[in-house]
């Protein structure tokens, strides 16, 4: 056991941190949301700047002694700016949802109306579901994909929109296999009088490295993750491209002058929804955004996209069912239905198998959200553990063994060694405690 001052201070938290990371090493993570942080990442997350209160901005901050995070936090700012071309960046929001919630309070009133991509087919909860805030404070509505080909359909969303007439429009999943088309969403936002948001939470990365559509020049405004595809520590960002028309202005109440998208929208983080913001995050999102802006991090995401459809390739052939029919992304979502097994099982079974994924509902799905019909699995993690399309190929073999064998444990703890031997030749972390 590595000596270490939590180790002798606090011996029962040292033990717990010690056992997560082992199981993070011996366990194939297929969460699509998660990834794992590189060891600079997580020592600015330990740094003495977690001491540090500095609420406000760089250069206007409310608290003294904060020379040197107003640079970590222009330093992380520019970065972002670089690595998206984006105009102007908020890198506080503590996490996603944050970020998101800033905009809610930036450009909607409580009761306006919202269109956003349905939870059920692959939305996400902050995108107007009735038991967020989101849906709480607004009078929400969704599209959605079709039935027959898991796909959206923008001719639809424009006919619902005009329905609608909503004050905005989101786009953006969790559970979305295919990419986005930014210039139709932008037309039919124009069309309708709406601002356009877009949530690239899960595609950031991809995004980044210019694999994907990017949503900069057409959507008002962008929020994201720092985790996930982009690799960073877990938290939040908030991001607009140029917009020539101010089409982003809001009029003051009090003064009637017309405020831009910068003021809106920081006023909204801070001291809108949130207090001070944690500068050793804030300082780990500028080391994973340089990261981000290094050659090699194209390479990764490229073998992030094809190992999900060599993955989805492999699945296909042994007979499950992919929502769309495959991937344009880092995920895949199997409805399982025509193998007789709810999400909730398939979650449980592969999880004594070591592989972890997490159920899910699949478009029109027949069960609960808590059992769900189908899985989603995501490949940012592993790859970044070095594994390519044969052993995520490997990966779908091990499911379908388990999933095959749904109640026999002898199979189930079998693949559990073939998967700890599989991740034993991609070593995450050399020490046992990180």
């Amino acid at each position: 056991m590595i000596n270490t001052r939590l180790n002798e201070q606090d011996p029962e938290v040292f033990r717990l941190v010690e056992k997560e990371t082992e199981r993070q090493n011996q366990n194939a993570e297929m969460i699509a949301s998660e990834n794992f942080a590189s060891r600079a990442v997580m020592e600015a997350m330990g740094s003495s700047l977690t001491n540090k209160y500095a609420e406000g901005l760089p250069g206007k901050r409310y608290y003294g002694g904060c020379k040197f995070v107003d640079v970590v936090e222009d330093l992380a700012r520019d970065r972002a700016k670089s690595l998206f071309g984006a105009e102007w960046v908020n890198v506080q929001p503590h996490s996603g949802a944050q970020a998101n919630a800033a905009v809610y309070l930036a450009f909607m009133k409580p009761g306006e109306k919202l269109l956003g991509f349905d939870l059920s087919h692959g939305g996400h909860l902050t995108h107007g579901s009735p038991v967020n805030f989101s849906g709480i404070m607004h009078e929400a509505h969704f599209y959605g994909v079709e039935k027959e080909t898991g796909r959206l359909d923008m001719n639809r969303i424009r006919d619902k929109a005009k329905q609608v007439k909503p004050k905005m429009i989101s786009i953006g999943a969790s559970a979305y296999t295919r990419d986005f088309d930014y210039e139709a969403f932008r037309d039919i936002a124009d069309e309708t009088g709406a601002f356009l948001w877009m949530d690239m939470a899960h595609t950031a990365g991809l995004i980044a490295a210019r694999l994907l559509n990017d949503p900069i020049p057409w959507a008002h405004v962008i929020t994201t993750t720092t985790h996930k595809t982009l690799r960073g520590p877990r938290g939040g960002m908030i991001l607009v491209g140029r917009d020539k028309e101010n089409t982003l202005g809001v009029v003051a109440p009090k003064s009637g002058r017309v405020k831009n998208w910068s003021e809106v929208l920081d006023s909204a983080v801070f001291p809108g929804t949130q207090g001070g913001p944690l500068m050793h995050v804030i300082a780990a999102k500028a080391v994973a955004f340089g990261e981000a802006l290094q050659p090699d991090f194209k390479t990764y995401q490229k073998q992030v996209i094809r190992n999900a459809k060599a993955m989805g390739a492999a699945f296909v052939e042994m007979g499950y069912n992919l929502v769309s029919g495959g991937t344009d992304n880092h995920l895949l979502l199997i409805d399982l239905r025509n193998k007789n097994l709810t999400g909730k099982t398939a979650e449980q079974i592969l999880g004594r198998a070591e592989i972890t994924v997490n159920k899910n509902m699949v478009p029109f799905d027949t069960e609960s959200p808590f059992v769900t019909s189908g899985i989603r699995l995501g490949t940012p993690a592993l790859t970044t553990r070095g594994m390519k399309e044969p052993e995520f190929e490997y990966l779908a073999k091990l499911i379908n063994k388990v999933l095959s064998a749904p109640e026999d444990d002898t199979i189930h703890l079998g693949v559990a060694q073939e998967v700890k031997e599989l991740c034993e030749r991609f070593p995450l972390y050399d020490a046992a405690v990180v």
